[in-house]
Formats: C-alpha cells, sequence, structure tokens
C-alpha cells in the first residue's frame, strides 16, 4: 500500500503534467484557429502557420512560467 505522503506526491505530479499540458495546447489551437478565420476573411491562407507559431511560443512561456514557479515551491519544502 501506498503511504498518504506517497501518494499526494503522486496526485501532485499528474495535476502538474495536466496543467502543463493544457497551458501548452490551449494557446497553439486558440492562435491556429484564429490565423485560420483570419485568413480566411484576408484571403491569407498562412495566417494560420503565423497563429501556430504565435501560439506555440505563449504555450511555453506558459510552461516555462508554472515549471519555474513549481521548482521555487520545492525549493522551500526541502
Amino acid at each position: 500500500m501506498m503511504k498518504k505522503k506517497e501518494k499526494n506526491q503522486v496526485m501532485e505530479s499528474l495535476a502538474l503534467v495536466m496543467q502543463l499540458s493544457i497551458s501548452m495546447i490551449v494557446p497553439i489551437v486558440a492562435c491556429t484557429l484564429f490565423g485560420v478565420w483570419l485568413g480566411n476573411k484576408t484571403d491569407l491562407s498562412w495566417l494560420a502557420i503565423v497563429g501556430f507559431f504565435v501560439g506555440a511560443s505563449a504555450g511555453v512561456e506558459s510552461v516555462y512560467k508554472l515549471v519555474k514557479k513549481y521548482l521555487k515551491k520545492d525549493d522551500k519544502r526541502i
């Protein structure tokens, strides 16, 4: 059987993985869809690619901030 402390660590890790996944996927999808929509309105289909890269950079920044915050929190525990 897992101890309560180990179980909490596993749950925290799963929550972090889910949060990182969502923080990366949502900006990419949103910016890509906006790029597609804007590209259709202006007949510039390459705006979807620009939207993808803008979303990817926003996602990377979000993940970086979350990991930095988590590592700082983890250092305080030790």
